[in-house]
């Protein structure tokens, strides 16, 4: 079953070239300056190289701010809540999330007359949108998810198959780790990685346990209420205490990623498919893009195709004196050749969720493993209320509960303390 979004994106070829901007527009802005704030990882080198073609067709120069992952969040809702805001910042997109995060409402422009929105993908309108105005665009590749990227000549070497149980995952780990190599590179050390391994699994959490996202959704449960997720995290921490990360997970970086797939020390990482031609880059020469494949993460005996219609997004700051040239960089970046600039020249994006008769740059055997998908699922941070905003304190409390400093109910319990208090703060009727 092929993910949703590609079957209306498999158009024909571009030509990529320069886009062009309304006269008037450009003679009315040349020499603006426009900021975009958003946290590290969320804007590409390849969008950057799109705003200097920007600059030179308008005259409007984009000031790019990335802060860390971190620290971000609390630096924007500072800048936002003095009227000190950037003219584009950016949110993580979740029709729940734009509302109690970053208040959109108050804080973002309704772009919904903007003709970027008429080629939009549905799923990820909805989730920048609060009723039927359209706040945001998500300028990320969602089509595609994180899975595990598994080398196959280490696994043909050890005389290992693809895992379909976490039993069978946890044979590989330790066969891999018996024989001298790491099995998984897990970057800990940048506060966003880690947590995917518990919410990815979202659809499989709806299988085992019926109902359980409205039920969390309407407060008639909590985390810790449900075995299923202290299951799930107790997985987890059992793969970091048996080894299976490596001895310096807690300090490694996500950037260094790439390069330890490369070398054929790590086995294993979570990542996006798009990425596995820059880790057969940086293998120099030891492997090609067929000596890698993937498989779902295998929690709870995990078989269902993550969806993520959400992901880093970009918003119109509405104390912004340049609303109108912030909106013409968007229209900009949403446009036919930018699209296709992206997909050409970024690494992580196969495709953009706009239908704009782009060619996305979907692998044979990514195409082939999107379409042996059977069963699909929503992410947990896509789907339950007030948990994607508590991610950067989720991933530090996994920490803690690799340490020891956290158990995995306390891990649960401090998911519900958080969703409670964001619930409250917004006068989530569910929590009164």
């Amino acid at each position: 079953m092929k993910k949703k979004l590609v079957a209306s994106l498999l158009c024909g070829i571009m030509t990529v070239g320069a886009v062009t901007v309304p006269a008037g527009a450009v003679q009315a802005s040349e020499g603006t300056t426009i900021t975009v704030m958003a946290s590290q990882d969320w804007v590409y080198d390849a969008e950057m190289e799109l705003g200097k073609q920007f600059e030179e067709e308008t005259g409007i120069k984009v000031d790019y701010q990335i802060v860390p992952a971190d620290q971000y969040y609390n630096m924007l809702m500072t800048k936002l809540n003095s009227g000190e805001g950037p003219d584009i910042f950016g949110g993580q997109s979740g029709s729940f999330d734009i509302v109690s995060q970053y208040n959109v409402e108050e804080n973002a422009v309704d772009l919904s007359d903007q003709a970027w929105v008429s080629t939009y993908d549905e799923f990820a309108k909805a989730q920048t949108s609060v009723g039927d105005k359209v706040y945001g665009m998500t300028y990320y590749d969602v089509s595609t998810d994180y899975y595990v990227v598994y080398n196959k000549k280490i696994f043909e070497e050890n005389g290992l198959e693809v895992p379909t149980t976490y039993a069978e995952f946890e044979e590989v780990c330790q066969t891999l780790l018996d024989n001298g190599v790491t099995p998984i590179y897990e970057p800990c050390a940048d506060g966003w990685h880690q947590t995917m391994w518990f919410t990815e699994i979202g659809g499989k959490y709806e299988e085992l346990v019926p109902g359980i996202v409205d039920d969390l959704n309407n407060n008639k449960i909590k985390f810790a209420d449900v075995p299923e997720l202290k299951e799930a995290l107790d997985q987890l921490n059992d793969m970091a205490q048996k080894g299976y990360f490596g001895d310096n997970y807690l300090s490694d970086e996500y950037t260094d990623l790439l390069m330890y797939l490369g070398t054929g020390e790590y086995a294993m990482a979570l990542e996006k498919p798009g990425q596995i031609a820059a880790i057969v880059e940086a293998s120099d020469g030891t492997y090609t893009e067929d000596d890698f494949g993937m498989f779902v993460i295998p929690l709870l005996d995990n078989d269902v195709y993550p969806q993520h219609p959400c992901g880093p997004s970009r918003f119109v700051y509405s104390g912004s004196e340049h609303q109108e040239e912030a909106k013409q960089y968007l229209e900009y970046i949403a446009s036919a050749d930018s699209v296709q600039y992206m997909i050409d020249n970024c690494d992580k994006i196969e495709n953009l969720p706009f239908d704009v008769g782009q060619t996305p740059s979907y692998s044979e055997a990514t195409q082939t493993f999107l379409d042996a998908a059977e069963k699909e699922g929503t992410v947990f941070q896509d789907s339950i209320k007030y948990l994607n905003p508590q991610w950067t304190e989720l991933t530090q409390d996994i920490v803690s509960m690799f340490i020891g400093d956290m158990t995995s109910e306390d891990v649960l319990n401090a998911i519900d303390e958080r969703r409670a208090t964001q619930a409250e703060a917004v006068g989530d009727e569910n929590w009164q």
